[in-house]
């Protein structure tokens, strides 16, 4: 029996760990993308952080009241520019009704079932790779100024804890043991040890696709424009350079997967959550784990070669130019919680585009409307912790073998 031939468009982290699991499972798999692989998006810049337990959604009851702060303050951890307020809108409607209990509930139990096991999947994953020195199991440490601001971010805390998840509160000393050069206005800590980082995504990335390559998979460099249809079963895609045929499509284009579903009638609310860091050589700082202050909404991330500090969100479409003003911020990030740290080496700043689902869920899973399509994207700021998950869920069902995976919470059409 001939293989059965998939395609997976996109070549980040997502797309990539799919196809090596489409691959290992037996089927014939090709991958297209414009850039090279775990170039082209956050895959290449993001925070590094293994989130397990992180199930609880961007928008949290009380949301509305940050909405004023969100339009009208640059400085602002989530700020949507004014010349986008018009294209945001919709977007930010759906975004505040996503807040509402029930469906904070709904989205908390999606991420939970999807994401419980990402620590260990991802040390299976890098020691398939031949990578397992990238992956680091020690943990996230979050800080507070105070009991007050702990108190503010409780609801997170306590789903995380209904869902299992080991959360440890440390003191001033307990902070000091883990990271003893966290600045003393800190004095409360979050400790999460189950949860794991990546000292390098893009080189992670790169080591999952030269294992697929060398295992008989395909990379193709092309712009996907269109997918093409035949009685109600897509069957394949035609880039720019040329046509890809296969038995089986898989959307995995991150930020960009909305546009390329839209003339298949799919209306997905996909918007980009544009996020920024900075790569500093030489800090004059050591770190252990990813070090994250909870007033500043950064990741201060101990990577190869330097420090990186990750984060904001910014909305601004996928066209718009990155705004510096918003990756210095970052500085200023790093010195609250690090006043020693040094600036001298800066690489510059990198931005990428993150994403994101008003509901904080992905879109993961087989269409409803078309025979042959698959669905992988919409991971928000969680895109490296979801990739090796969502690629154990879906490969098994692109495969048609048996599965108890329940699709019905990641569906696209819950956006009808």
């Amino acid at each position: 029996m001939a293989e059965r031939s998939v395609l997976v468009i996109g070549a980040g982290i997502v797309g990539l760990a799919i196809a090596w699991q489409l691959r290992r499972q037996g089927a014939q798999v090709t991958v297209v993308d414009p850039e090279p692989p775990g170039e082209g998006g956050a895959s290449f810049g993001n925070a590094g952080a293994i989130s397990s337990s992180s199930v609880a959604p961007l928008a949290m009851p009380g949301l509305l009241k940050q909405v004023p702060r969100m339009l009208l303050d640059p400085a602002a951890p989530l700020h949507v520019p004014a010349s986008y307020w018009l294209r945001a809108a919709p977007w930010l409607l759906r975004f505040v009704a996503a807040a509402r209990p029930s469906v904070v509930a709904r989205a908390a139990a999606a991420l939970d079932a999807l994401q419980r096991l990402a620590t260990e999947q991802h040390l299976e994953l890098a020691r398939e790779v031949g990578a397992p020195e990238l992956i680091h199991a020690n943990g996230h440490l979050y800080l507070y100024r105070d009991a007050e601001k702990l108190a503010k971010d409780q609801a997170g805390w306590d789903l995380r804890r209904a869902h299992g998840a080991r959360v440890d509160i440390l003191d001033r000393a307990g902070i000091e043991a883990l990271e003893p050069e966290v600045a003393p206005a800190y004095r409360i800590g979050v400790f999460l040890p189950d949860h794991a980082w990546c000292a390098s995504p893009h080189r992670y990335a790169q080591a999952v696709a030269a294992a697929f390559v060398a295992a008989g998979g395909e990379i193709r460099r092309d712009r996907i424009r269109t997918l093409t249809v035949e009685d109600g079963r897509v069957t394949g895609a035609l880039g720019e350079a040329r046509s890809h045929r296969a038995d089986d499509i898989v959307v995995a284009a991150g930020a960009w997967s909305a546009r390329l579903l839209a003339p298949l009638g799919y209306r997905i609310p996909l918007e980009t959550q544009r996020g920024y860091h900075v790569n500093l050589q030489d800090a004059g700082i050591s770190i252990s784990r990813p070090v994250v202050p909870a007033d500043r909404k950064v990741f201060i991330t101990p990577m190869e070669g330097g420090l990186r500090v990750a984060g904001t969100v910014e909305f601004g479409g996928l066209d718009r130019a990155p705004n510096e003003a918003r990756a210095r911020l970052l500085y200023d990030d790093l010195a609250a919680v690090f006043p020693q740290a040094r600036f001298a080496g800066t690489e510059g700043f990198w931005m990428g585009h993150r994403p994101c689902l008003p509901d904080s869920v992905p879109v993961i899973g087989p269409a409803q409307r078309l025979r042959g399509l698959w669905f992988a994207f919409g991971h928000g700021h969680l895109g490296l912790t979801g990739s090796a998950p969502t690629a154990r869920m879906l490969a098994p069902a692109i495969l048609g073998r048996p599965t108890n995976v329940d699709f019905a919470p990641f569906a696209a059409e819950r956006f009808a």
